[in-house]
C-alpha cells in the first residue's frame, strides 16, 4: 500500500500553495468564514471534514437547535442525511438507525451501524448496539460517518456515530439541574455537575425519567447516569469514562394491524398485554484511554474497556433472559513518514473485542389458564418450562493500515482491515440433543479515496470501499426450525460502495454538502417471520440488492438565526432475490423512505430562543413483497425558551410541542411480519400524537 501511494505520489506531485487560514467560527457569522470542522471519529483525531474521502456530517445538537430535552435519539440525529432514525415509541425497543438503508431491518438495538460515546465502542463484536443505556444530556457533538467504514472499525455497513461530550466547565465547580414534564405523565430530572481544576477535568449527570407512554401499555421507569473524567501527566492524555443504566420497566405496546391503527392508534397489540410483554435492562460499563504525541507529528492511543448488562425480556413467544460479560482494547499508531522523499502519513491499530451470555428461554405461561406441560404452574408462575439455556462467546480481532500522500492540493489515501469473527455456542439444554457448535467468519475490506482541495473552504472527493456485516448471535440463534445452536446456512453480507461528493464552507457562515453513492450488497440479511411464530424475527440472505443515493446537507448562520436543512433521495432495489416461489427483483427494499427532508429554522435572541422543525418522509415499504406500506407524512415541532443567563447562577424555562398539528403517522414498521392474511398482519408502529413539553434548568457556575 505503501509503495503504491509513493509511486503515485512521484507521477502527479505538483506544488501548490498553501491554504491561508480560514477564520474562526462566531455565533453571528456576518463578516466571517466559518472554520472547516475538526472531527475524531476517523480514528486520528482533529481531521478537518474538508481532507476526508467520504460523507461524514456534524452536528451540536443544542447549540444549533437549542431546547432539546435529551430524550429522543431522532431529535439529536436531526438534519444528518441518509440517516433515519425511527422513534418506535415503544420503551421495549430501542429507536431504530439506518444509514443509507443499512440498519433498517434491525427488529431490537441498532445493526450496520457502530456506535461509540467518545471513542467507546457501545457497539458488541456481533455488530448489535445496545442504545437504550446513551444519555443525551452531556452530548456538545454527534460525528456520524456515512458510508462504508469497515476500514475504519470493521463489521459494519452503514456507518460510524460517535457521540461527544461537551467541553468540561471552565469554573472548578458547577452545577445543574433540569427537569421536564408533559403529556402522558411524562416526567425527568435530570442533575449535572462537572468542573476544571488544573488538569483535571470532570463531568457527571444522573437522570431519572418516569412515564405512562403514548400508546397504552408502554410505561417506562429508568435511571441513567454517565461519568467523565480526564487528566494530563507530562506528555500523555488519560481519560476515564463510566456509563450507568437501570430499566426495571419498560412496556412493549406490539405493533397493530392496518385496521387497529386506523381505528384505534393509541392502542397496544392484545397479545402483548395479555403476555405482559415489557423489558428489564441494568447495563454498567467503563473504559479508559490513554493519548500520547510522539515526535514529528505522530502520535499513539491505546483504550480499554469492560461492561455487564442483564437482561429480563418476556416475549409474546417466550420469555428472554441473558447475563452479559463484555470486553476489549485497542491500540494505534500515527507517524508521519518520508518515503522516496514523499511525505506519508500512516496509521495503523489493532481492536479486540469479546463477549460472553448466558441465555435462557422459558415458556411464557402469562394468560395460560390450566396448567400443560409447557406451563405446569399456569396462573400463579409467568415462568414455564425452560426451553434453552446456553453460553455463547463471541470473539473479534480486526488489524487496520491506512496511508495519506499529500500531493499539492491533492491527497490520496489506501487502507485495509483485515477481521476475524468467532460465534461459539455451549448448549447446556440437552434434554433433546447437543446443539453445541461454533463459526469463524473472516473478512478483508479495502478502501482507496481522494480529496482535491478546490480552495481553502471547499474540496471534491472521491473513494471506493468496501464493508462487511456478520449476523448477530440472535439473529443466528433463532432457526425457523425451532433448533438452538448455531444457524449454518447465515452467511454474512458484504457490500462495495463507490462514491462523489463536494463540500465546503462558502459565504459568511454557510456550510454544504453534497454526495452520490452507489452501493452493491451480497447475500443481504433480510427478516422475516413465519406463520404461528408468535412475532419472534428470523434471518436469511437474499442474493444481490443495489442502492443508489444522493444526500445534501445546507447550514447557515444570519444574524439572530441559523437555518438547516438536508434531504437524502434513496433508490434501493432487489437485484436477484427469490423465496418460496416468489420472485421480488426490482422490488424496493422494504423499510427506509425514498424520500426525506429535513430543515430547522433557530432565532436566538441575547436570552431568547425560538425554534421550527420540519421532517417530512416518503412511503415505506413493509414487506419484501411491497404489497404493504405505511404513507409518508409531514411533521412539525415547535419550541421557545429562555438561554442561560451569564451570570453565576441562572433558570432557563423552556415550551415545547411536538407533532404540532397533531398529525397520525406510522414512525416505525415491522419488517415481514407474518399474519394469516395480510389485513390481519401487524405491520405498524405508530407514532405519538401532539405532545406538550415543559422544561426548567437552573444552573450555577
Amino acid at each position: 500500500m505503501v509503495p503504491i501511494l509513493g509511486a503515485a505520489a512521484r507521477v502527479l506531485q505538483a506544488q501548490q500553495p498553501a491554504p491561508a487560514p480560514a477564520r474562526a467560527d462566531t455565533t453571528h457569522a456576518a463578516a466571517v468564514v466559518r472554520l472547516p470542522t475538526v472531527v475524531s471519529v476517523t480514528r486520528e483525531p482533529s481531521r478537518s471534514t474538508l481532507t476526508l474521502p467520504f460523507a461524514l456530517t456534524v452536528t451540536r445538537p443544542d447549540s444549533g437547535r437549542p431546547g432539546q430535552s435529551h430524550l429522543f435519539l431522532d431529535q439529536a440525529l436531526m438534519l444528518v442525511p441518509g440517516a433515519v432514525v425511527s422513534n418506535r415509541f415503544n420503551p421495549s425497543q430501542d429507536a431504530r438507525l439506518s444509514i443509507r438503508g443499512f440498519g433498517a431491518r434491525s427488529a431490537f438495538g441498532v445493526r450496520s451501524v457502530r456506535v461509540l460515546r467518545d471513542g467507546m465502542p457501545l457497539t458488541l463484536p456481533d455488530g448489535q448496539t445496545p442504545v437504550d443505556v446513551l444519555d443525551l444530556e452531556t452530548v456538545g457533538s454527534i460525528e456520524v460517518i456515512r458510508g462504508a467504514a469497515s476500514s475504519l472499525y470493521g463489521n459494519a455497513s452503514g456507518g460510524v456515530v460517535d457521540l461527544r461530550s461537551a467541553p468540561y466547565p471552565a469554573s472548578p465547580v458547577a452545577g445543574e439541574i433540569r427537569s421536564w414534564g408533559g403529556s402522558d405523565a411524562l416526567r425527568r430530572l435530570a442533575v449535572f455537575a462537572g468542573g476544571t481544576a488544573g488538569p483535571l477535568g470532570y463531568q457527571a449527570v444522573v437522570g431519572h425519567t418516569g412515564g405512562e407512554g403514548a400508546r397504552d401499555y408502554s410505561r417506562q421507569r429508568l435511571t441513567q447516569g454517565y461519568l467523565r473524567a480526564g487528566t494530563t501527566r507530562g506528555a500523555t492524555e488519560y481519560s476515564g469514562q463510566l456509563l450507568a443504566y437501570d430499566m426495571p420497566l419498560g412496556e412493549n405496546p406490539g405493533a397493530l394491524t392496518r385496521a387497529q391503527l386506523d381505528s384505534a392508534p393509541t392502542m397496544a397489540d392484545p397479545a402483548s398485554v395479555r403476555k405482559r410483554a415489557r423489558k428489564a435492562v441494568r447495563q454498567l460499563q467503563g473504559g479508559v484511554q490513554a493519548h500520547r504525541a510522539t515526535p514529528a507529528g505522530g502520535e499513539l492511543t491505546a483504550q480499554l474497556f469492560a461492561g455487564t448488562r442483564t437482561l429480563e425480556n418476556p416475549l409474546t413467544f417466550a420469555i428472554v433472559g441473558v447475563d452479559r460479560l463484555l470486553g476489549g482494547a485497542s491500540a494505534r499508531v500515527v507517524q508521519p513518514v518520508a518515503i522516496g522523499g514523499v511525505a506519508h502519513r500512516v496509521t495503523v491499530g489493532a481492536d479486540l473485542q469479546g463477549m460472553r451470555d448466558d441465555r435462557r428461554n422459558w415458556a411464557n405461561c402469562n394468560a395460560v389458564p390450566t396448567a400443560n406441560a409447557s406451563c405446569p404452574g399456569a396462573g400463579s408462575a409467568e415462568r414455564g418450562a425452560l426451553q434453552l439455556d446456553q453460553r455463547e462467546r463471541v470473539s473479534s480481532f480486526g488489524a487496520y493500515a491506512r496511508d495519506e500522500v499529500p500531493l499539492g492540493a491533492l491527497l490520496l489515501s489506501a487502507g485495509v482491515r483485515a477481521d476475524a469473527v468467532r460465534f461459539r455456542v455451549d448448549d447446556r439444554f440437552t434434554a433433546d440433543e447437543d446443539d453445541s457448535g461454533a463459526r469463524s467468519m473472516r473478512a478483508v475490506s479495502p478502501m482507496v479515496g481522494a480529496v482535491l482541495r478546490l480552495s481553502p473552504a471547499h474540496s471534491l472527493y472521491g473513494s471506493v470501499a468496501t464493508a462487511f456485516e456478520t449476523p448477530t448471535t440472535t439473529e443466528l440463534g433463532n432457526q425457523p426450525d425451532g433448533s438452538a445452536g448455531v444457524n449454518r446456512d447465515l452467511s454474512p453480507q458484504r457490500s462495495t460502495t463507490v462514491e462523489a461528493g463536494v463540500k465546503g464552507i462558502t459565504a459568511p457562515g454557510v456550510r454544504y454538502g453534497l454526495s452520490a453513492y452507489r452501493t452493491w450488497v451480497r447475500d443481504e440479511l433480510i427478516p422475516f417471520e413465519v406463520p404461528g411464530g408468535a412475532g419472534r424475527t428470523y434471518f436469511r440472505n437474499v442474493g444481490r440488492t443495489r442502492r443508489d443515493g444522493v444526500e445534501a446537507e445546507l447550514s447557515a448562520l444570519a444574524g439572530p438565526f441559523e437555518v438547516g436543512a438536508s434531504f437524502a433521495w434513496s433508490h434501493f432495489r432487489f437485484q436477484s432475490f427469490g423465496v418460496n416461489g416468489a420472485e421480488y427483483a426490482g422490488n424496493a427494499i422494504p423499510g427506509v423512505p425514498e424520500h426525506v427532508g429535513q430543515g430547522s429554522v433557530a432565532w436566538r435572541g441575547a436570552r431568547a430562543f425560538v425554534v421550527a422543525e420540519g421532517i417530512a418522509k416518503g412511503r415505506v415499504w413493509a414487506n419484501d413483497a411491497n404489497t404493504a406500506s405505511a404513507p409518508g407524512y409531514l411533521v412539525v415541532n415547535l419550541r421557545a425558551g429562555l438561554l442561560p443567563a451569564a451570570t453565576r447562577a441562572w433558570l432557563s424555562p423552556v415550551v415545547a410541542v411536538q407533532n404540532l398539528f397533531d398529525r397520525r403517522y406510522v414512525s416505525s414498521v415491522a419488517i415481514n411480519a407474518s399474519g394469516a392474511s395480510l389485513s390481519a398482519t401487524k405491520f405498524y408502529e405508530p407514532a405519538a400524537g401532539r405532545t406538550w413539553l415543559i422544561g426548567l434548568s437552573a444552573g450555577a457556575r
